[in-house]
Parts: structure tokens; C-alpha cells; sequence
């Protein structure tokens, strides 16, 4: 069942994060409560919890089987996003964010639970969604170092929920029906992104 709440779109909130990214960690709303060390899904990443109020709690795969990775671009720095993740006012979260220089994974949402990524609760239930740092329309942003581990976590969630590798069930948001997204935009290679996470 969709949550009754009505929650502000997705992209104006991640168009805000700049202002976001001034306020101290510890400042933030959830930020002591949350900010306890936990056991990450994806070996290497780094735990950083978003806010208990910006995502479903959940027992997946029992309760929903998952079928797809949904890769977004966030329209906005790494620590931007990890900023509104971590605001409980935002209504938004993703499962990780990579980070363009080095391709560093966060993980801010249990992959058993469901993050409000997709702007579609059928998929967001069945899905398991990725953050990538920069803007649509600046491929600078899409580092080798990005791709390559964007590409190795992907590789992991598909052999651990048995998603077939390909783009049918490695999507962007803009396929994600109902959804009014461009990311991740023309720029991004799915070609090359592909070719990496099937050779993983």
C-alpha cells in the first residue's frame, strides 16, 4: 500500500540540496539518532543513514521480490545528496550514492527497506535505487572511477536478488512510469555501463 502522505517532487528537493549542504551534520533532524555504525549490504561501502522518516521499513526480498536497479542521477554534489537524505523534511532517499571523483559507495537505506526514489511506489517496492553525484547535463561528472564501481555494485544487487543484467531490469528513472525525470540523461553511457556490469 502507497503511503497517504503527500511528498514534494523528488527533483525540487535534490534542486535545493546546496542550501542543505551548509547545515551541520549534527544539526541536522535524525542526524544523533541515526548516526550509529551499521553493517552495510555492499562490502566497502560507507554507512550513512538517512533519516528514518524518508524511507519504508520492510523485510525484502520476502515481502517484495526485487526486480530492478534504478540509476539515477542526483542534480547535485555527493554530500548535497547525502544531506537530504539525512533531512527528515525531504521525503526522499535512495539505497546508495556514488560519488564522482572516486567512485566512493555510500549506503543510507537497508536494501530490505524501501527508499523513495522512483516517484512510483510499485516500483519503488520492487527496486533497489543508486545516486550518482553530478548533474545530467555535465558528463564530466561520469568519472571511469564512477562508472567502474557504480558498475560493480550494480553487478553485486543483480547476483544477489537474481535481476537479470540488462536493461530491462538496469533502468533509468526517466523509465520509471509516471516519471516526469530526464536522469540519467544522454550522457550517461549505458553501452560501456553494461559492458562493466556484466563483466563483473
Amino acid at each position: 500500500m502507497q503511503p497517504t502522505r503527500s511528498f514534494p517532487s523528488r527533483r525540487g528537493i535534490l534542486r535545493g540540496a546546496a542550501a542543505l549542504t551548509a547545515v551541520p551534520y549534527a544539526l541536522l533532524p535524525d542526524a544523533q539518532a541515526a548516526a550509529g555504525p551499521q553493517a552495510v549490504d555492499y562490502p566497502g561501502a560507507a554507512w550513512h543513514p538517512a533519516s528514518r522518516a524518508n524511507y519504508t521499513p520492510s523485510n525484502r526480498p520476502r515481502a517484495h521480490p526485487l526486480h530492478y536497479v534504478v540509476i539515477h542521477v542526483a542534480q547535485t554534489t555527493y554530500s548535497g545528496t547525502l544531506s537530504v537524505f539525512r533531512n527528515r523534511r525531504t521525503k526522499v532517499s535512495a539505497h546508495y550514492v556514488v560519488r564522482s571523483s572516486d567512485g566512493k559507495v555510500a549506503q543510507c537505506v537497508r536494501e530490505s527497506d524501501i527508499a523513495w526514489h522512483a516517484g512510483n511506489w510499485d516500483y519503488n517496492t520492487r527496486s533497489i535505487g543508486i545516486e550518482h553525484e553530478g548533474w545530467v547535463d555535465r558528463p564530466r561528472y561520469f568519472t571511469d572511477a564512477m562508472y567502474e564501481r557504480s558498475a560493480r555494485l550494480t553487478a553485486a544487487i543483480c547476483a544477489r536478488y537474481d535481476i537479470p543484467r540488462n536493461r530491462a531490469h538496469i533502468i533509468g528513472h526517466h523509465e520509471v512510469p509516471g516519471s516526469d525525470h530526464t536522469d540519467p540523461g544522454r550522457h550517461w553511457d549505458w553501452k560501456r555501463y553494461l559492458r562493466l556490469v556484466n563483466s563483473y
